[in-house]
């Protein structure tokens, strides 16, 4: 599925912040630590190691702050969510706002990115997607319905999803056009801002003029079409969405994510998004 992403600029945006290791000291150390990710690793292919949510709860509070500080200070420029458990022990994990997931360490000295899989008897699963997904559940059912423009489902709802997007992006005004024929299928499109560009840029102030407006679905369909904008002043949520979708491992738009949590990076037509939601 397309999907315009912002990954690859994150992990390149990453490396300079995080030095290369110089000392036999600290190279022991590391070796030691990533010792730990192989035994998990072997222990998830043996099926040893249960999946299980990440967890807030479970960080105690010295680690969560030593583990901010020390990445803070690392690269004063990006944004962290909250410290979670992670399935290796004595490593957490800390999601980027808009960029990858951070494994790190308890002292905050190490940090790792990439897939991190599990080995189950229905084949490979992502760890970092089966964590996100109740994470995403969650918090978007806390989402008040008056911070989303919805398009309703025709006659009986069926379905529901939401969807984080751009006015810019192309594939965003791509699936746009598949919302009615969602809708006829009895699916709710719930929308949710994510300015690509980030807060304050054109692609922000054009999302904000869509949730400012008399007729929230109107403009922003016009926006989708290419239609002008002025820029608009209110009380709007898209500042806060655009982090939260950060949280939620976002990287790219659109971005829909089901009821349950799952998110299917990247543009889907209708009859497949009702064939996935077995409507």
């Amino acid at each position: 599925m397309p999907q315009q992403s912002s990954e690859k600029f994150f992990l390149r945006r990453l490396q300079p912040g995080f030095r290369l290791l110089r000392s036999a000291r600290v190279n022991n150390s590391l070796k030691s630590r990533l010792g730990a990710l192989l035994l998990v690793g072997s222990a998830l292919l043996s099926g040893a190691v249960s999946v299980q949510a990440a967890d807030v709860s479970t960080v105690p509070a010295g680690v969560a702050k030593t583990i901010l500080d020390k990445l803070q200070a690392a690269r004063v420029d990006l944004d962290y969510g909250e410290v979670r458990s992670s399935p290796v022990e004595g490593w957490y994990q800390v999601q980027v706002t808009g960029g990858p997931l951070l494994y790190v360490s308890a002292d905050g000295d190490f940090a790792l990115t990439g897939t991190l899989l599990g080995v189950t008897s229905n084949g490979f699963v992502d760890m970092r997607q089966l964590l996100l997904q109740p994470l995403r559940k969650e918090k978007l059912e806390k989402v008040a319905a008056s911070d989303e423009i919805i398009f309703p489902a025709e006659g009986k709802r069926k379905a529901y999803v939401y969807v984080f997007t751009d006015i810019d992006c192309g594939y965003c005004r791509k699936l746009h056009k598949e919302v009615p024929a969602m809708n006829a299928l009895g699916i709710e499109v719930r929308y949710l801002g994510y300015p690509r560009a980030g807060v304050g840029s054109p692609s922000y102030d054009k999302l904000v003029s869509a949730w400012c407006s008399d007729d929230p679905r109107k403009t922003l369909t016009d926006l989708k079409k290419g239609g002008s904008y002025q820029k608009a002043s209110c009380d709007n949520p898209v500042a806060e969405q655009y982090q939260l979708g950060g949280e939620l491992g976002v990287q790219g738009t659109p971005a829909v994510i089901l009821a349950d949590g799952t998110m299917l990076p990247g543009y889907v037509e209708a009859e497949e998004l009702a064939r996935i939601l077995k409507l």
